[in-house]
């Protein structure tokens, strides 16, 4: 527990077995429950991941991409009753000692929903490759105007935490489910009115870092993924305002 808050831990992770006992068992103690998405991994992710027997393992039958692994953890999080649930990578690339600054403003009462932020960090012009650096401004700037939140950036950032308030708010099962998920929530969150905060987080790329993401499986698909959760967006509110 977190400052009167249950907190879970919810990794999504596909073919994560070089990373993923690390990352299980670095995570704070005060976490009351971490949650495992393996998104039909082929090698050992889910036994790697039981590094003890209080790690909940949830296994999709088909690989259903990065968002539908972390709705079918949001969901687990709901029915197990947790206050929060903070979204971790199974990659290593999220540092567990920035977990309070996701979870402070949410506790002060001061957001619903709390995204990192590695631009905000001084690490980050050294720590990101270049080419990230400018497909992450490019993204962040549009999801600025699609999601509707003019104050937040880094918008690929996936390292984030939700009060259930929130969760119970949006329809999971709407959002887009692969590449573009945080940028289609984003928009999803907007209109359903939830408070959003950027909190500063430490950008992690070790010398064996290899990105999972090319044109094919992120690039292509966000345009249309932006148009999508903006006109969702706009649709959404004004029906809210009627």
């Amino acid at each position: 527990m977190y400052r009167q808050l249950r907190v879970g831990v919810v990794i999504p992770a596909f073919n994560e077995t070089r990373a993923i006992a690390k990352t299980v068992a670095t995570i704070p103690e005060f976490v009351d429950e971490v949650i495992v998405v393996d998104d039909c991994s082929s090698d050992d992710t889910s036994d790697r991941a039981r590094v003890n027997p209080d790690v909940v393992v949830v296994r999709h039958a088909e690989n259903r991409g990065v968002g539908a692994a972390i709705a079918t953890g949001y969901r687990h999080a709901l029915e197990a009753g947790l206050d929060v649930a903070v979204v971790m990578g199974g990659d290593g690339q999220m540092d567990p000692g920035d977990m309070p600054a996701l979870l402070d403003p949410i506790a002060a009462g001061h957001a619903d929903y709390v995204k990192g932020n590695r631009f905000l960090h001084p690490d980050v012009w050294r720590e990101m490759p270049p080419a990230r650096i400018v497909g992450n401004v490019i993204l962040s700037a549009a999801t600025r105007v699609t999601s509707g939140y003019k104050h937040v950036f880094d918008s690929q950032c996936g390292y984030t935490a939700i009060h259930r308030d929130a969760l119970e708010r949006i329809d999971l099962g709407a959002v887009w489910t692969r590449y573009g998920y945080p940028n289609d929530l984003l928009a999803r969150l907007h209109a359903a009115g939830v408070r959003v905060a950027d909190v500063a987080v430490r950008p992690i790329y070790g010398e064996h870092w290899k990105s999972g993401i090319n044109f094919g499986t992120a690039f292509h698909p966000l345009p249309y993924v932006l148009l999508r959760s903006w006109g969702s967006r706009l649709v959404a509110e004004s029906l809210r305002r009627s």
